[in-house]
Formats: C-alpha cells, sequence, structure tokens
C-alpha cells in the first residue's frame, strides 16, 4: 500500500493436491498486497504446507509469510520446517499456537516461545536469518513475545478498540491489526461462538444479511481507517471467500 503501510493478505491454503486455487488467489490478490500470509492447517483441517505454499507465492513474485503451528510438530519436525524453508528461501515465520485439531491430538512438546528460541538459534551459511512473528489478543504483551520481529494483532471489528489497545503498550517492532471480512450471518455466530471477545456489531451482521457486499465495505473502509490512523505500520487481511470484491474495491480507493 505504500507510505511503510503494509497490507498482509491471508490466502487460503488448498486441503486438495492442487495450486490451481491458491495461484489465482495470489494473481488476484498481488495488485494490493504486500505480502501474503499461509496458514497452517487452520481450523484443524490438514492442509498443503504453509512452507510449500510460500515458495509457492515467491515463485509469483510475492513475499511469502509461512505460519506455523506448535500444536502440530514435535521439535524434530519444526527443525525439518527450518530447513525446508531454508532450501526453499522462505524467510518469514508467523508461529501460533494453532485451533483444536479435528483429527488426532495436540502435541504437547514446543510452544510459540520455543518455536521463536529454535528458529533464532537455527542458522545455514549463505543464508538470511529467519524473520518470526508472534500474534496477540487485546491485552498486554509479554516480553517475550514483545522481543519478536513483529507482531499480529488478533482480528476486531472495531477500530476505537483497536486504537485503545495501541496506545496501551509499548512496542518498538511493527504491529498490524487483524481485519477479516464478515461473508455471512452464518459465519457471525460461528465467530461469535468461537471467540466470544471479538465482538461483531449487531448493525454489522444485519447489514451483511441484507447485502453481501457489505462485509467487504467494512473491511475495506476499516482498512483505510486503520491506515489513516498511523497507529499500526500495516494490516494482516483475512479476505475469505470474498477475496475478488476486496481486491476490486481497495484497487480503487487506495
Amino acid at each position: 500500500m505504500g507510505e511503510g503501510f503494509e497490507l498482509v493478505c491471508e490466502v487460503e491454503p488448498p486441503t486438495r493436491p492442487d495450486l490451481k486455487k491458491v495461484r489465482h488467489q495470489i494473481g488476484v490478490l498481488s495488485p494490493i498486497a504486500d505480502a501474503f500470509l499461509i496458514p497452517d492447517n487452520h481450523i484443524g483441517r490438514a492442509t498443503v504446507s504453509s512452507v510449500a505454499v510460500a515458495n509457492e507465492v515467491q515463485a509469483m513474485g510475492a513475499r511469502g509469510i509461512a505460519c506455523l503451528n506448535s500444536r502440530d510438530r514435535n521439535l524434530l519436525g519444526f527443525r525439518r520446517d527450518l530447513l525446508t524453508a531454508a532450501a526453499y528461501g522462505v524467510e518469514q515465520f508467523l508461529f501460533v499456537r494453532g485451533d483444536e485439531p479435528t483429527a488426532g491430538g495436540r502435541t504437547s512438546e514446543l510452544t510459540v516461545r520455543t518455536m521463536i528460541e529454535q528458529a533464532r538459534a537455527t542458522t545455514f551459511p549463505g543464508i538470511n536469518p529467519f524473520q518470526v512473528g508472534a500474534a496477540t489478543g487485546l491485552r498486554a504483551v509479554p516480553g517475550w513475545k514483545a522481543e519478536a520481529d513483529f507482531l499480529y494483532v488478533q482480528v476486531s471489528y472495531s477500530l476505537e478498540n483497536l486504537l485503545r489497545w495501541r496506545e496501551s503498550v509499548e512496542l518498538d517492532i511493527p504491529v498490524y491489526a487483524g481485519v477479516m471480512v464478515l461473508a455471512s450471518a452464518k459465519m457471525a455466530q460461528n465467530l461469535t461462538a468461537a471467540l466470544p471477545q471479538i465482538a461483531i456489531p449487531d448493525d454489522l451482521v444485519a447489514a451483511v444479511e441484507a447485502d453481501r457486499d457489505a462485509g467487504v465495505d467494512a473491511a475495506c473502509e476499516q482498512i483505510l481507517s486503520i491506515r489513516d490512523s498511523g497507529a499500526f505500520d500495516g494490516v494482516h487481511l483475512v479476505p475469505v471467500s470474498r477475496y475478488r470484491q476486496v481486491a476490486a474495491r481497495l484497487e480503487r480507493d487506495l
């Protein structure tokens, strides 16, 4: 987006051995995106490796950020991921705990904190050090997260809450506000059930029920307001299924 404000677009990784759809997302969003974030087995379902998709992003001329969760891997598996990333030239990671799995159990060997420590300690000759980020809710940020290379803030539908939180914390690293397109009233119900603190405004839910594009309009307006506030270094955008509409709207308005 220029002027030091970055738009990081999240793409939907494939659940089948076919990269056509993710390539299409990258192509559509490339005119507005400064980088792409690839989730890791998000919402507890198996997807193509985020490191592999980040490599695909970079092959298309964009910057890929691979999300890795602590839920699905032990130390050896994590070291494999770092080695694979180094071989592909993927340098940026977002480390998260991960949602509850839909199949199997959660491993407890790694935490986000130990993943950051391991990534920082892992170097390869002739290859740039990894850049690692963490995620936070609208709460106090522990010191070890504040020492990451960047921080992603949980999705919020309230600019006021985002700005109030940003004023309450002192951080010397880039901070990205989370924005998610609300695609339907059903999505609002599911989000509220999973994350009661997310506080989706009733008037937004009603607007989306009346007009599916209302969620796109609200997200794009929120992005522009966050940019204009100067409080954040960028936005982590989750466009869900509406990435075509988001791209068209932001190409027009930016």
